[in-house]
């Protein structure tokens, strides 16, 4: 009976560390754009995707015939809105979402890097797909008129001798 035991933890063990080999960078981009963090520098992001990895880790057995990336996903969304949703008072991080609202970074990173449905981002986050919609729009709107950054010095012309 042990034996079987350990040889089952083994395999889910491997079929975990091959689902994160595979899925790991893109939820960590996903992560790091919830969290408006540079890339270079995210650790409110790799804290959050550790703790949906955990909980995907633990959900594992259970996941048969679920798809894990969607149910890490779901996690990253579900912890990134607990933690930050109604947090108040000035925005921070300086990654290319961070002048967007917490909830608008949820909306937008669903909707246009992850390609959930609007009705699957309603049902998820317990709003109307009108709502959603509407956040999405209005999350786009904002990040299209944003002022391009400036692109650093010029280079000088190079002058005959």
């Amino acid at each position: 009976m042990r034996e079987r035991q350990a040889v089952r933890h083994r395999r889910r063990t491997r079929e975990f560390e091959a689902f994160v080999a595979g899925a790991a960078g893109r939820l960590l981009h996903a992560a790091t754009l919830l969290t408006a963090e540079p890339r270079e520098d995210n650790p409110r992001a790799r804290r959050l995707l550790t703790a949906a990895l955990s909980r995907t880790y633990a959900a594992w057995e259970r996941l048969r015939g679920e798809d894990p990336y969607e149910h890490t996903r779901q996690e990253l969304a579900t912890r990134f809105a607990r933690t930050a949703w109604h947090r108040r008072g000035p925005r921070t991080g300086d990654g290319v979402l961070a002048r967007l609202t917490p909830q608008e970074r949820l909306v937008l990173v669903l909707r246009l890097y992850e390609g959930v449905t609007e009705e699957q981002a309603a049902a998820q986050l317990g709003l109307s797909a009108q709502r959603v919609r509407a956040i999405c729009t209005r999350a786009v709107a904002a990040m299209r008129s944003r002022p391009p950054a400036p692109a650093g010095p010029v280079p000088k012309a190079a002058t005959p001798p």
